[in-house]
């Protein structure tokens, strides 16, 4: 399977219930699902985000 991934950096200002909005928003519209998340001492979130790539062939043209 082809994945593409989105990193994102959350702030440390930002709490937990925030970023789990912000994630479950992504995930619902956008088709993105959570690869890793890593915590930091001072408190921001490193994200990674991703997806399956859908290589579907553009139709062609029909007379």
């Amino acid at each position: 399977m082809d994945y593409e991934y989105a990193p994102l950096r959350l702030p440390p200002n930002v709490d937990r219930l925030t970023a789990a909005a912000q994630l479950a928003i992504q995930a619902e519209f956008s088709g993105w699902e959570l690869a890793r998340v890593r915590l930091f001492r001072d408190g921001t979130r490193q994200v990674l985000l991703r997806r399956r790539r859908i290589n579907t062939p553009q139709p062609g043209l029909s007379y």
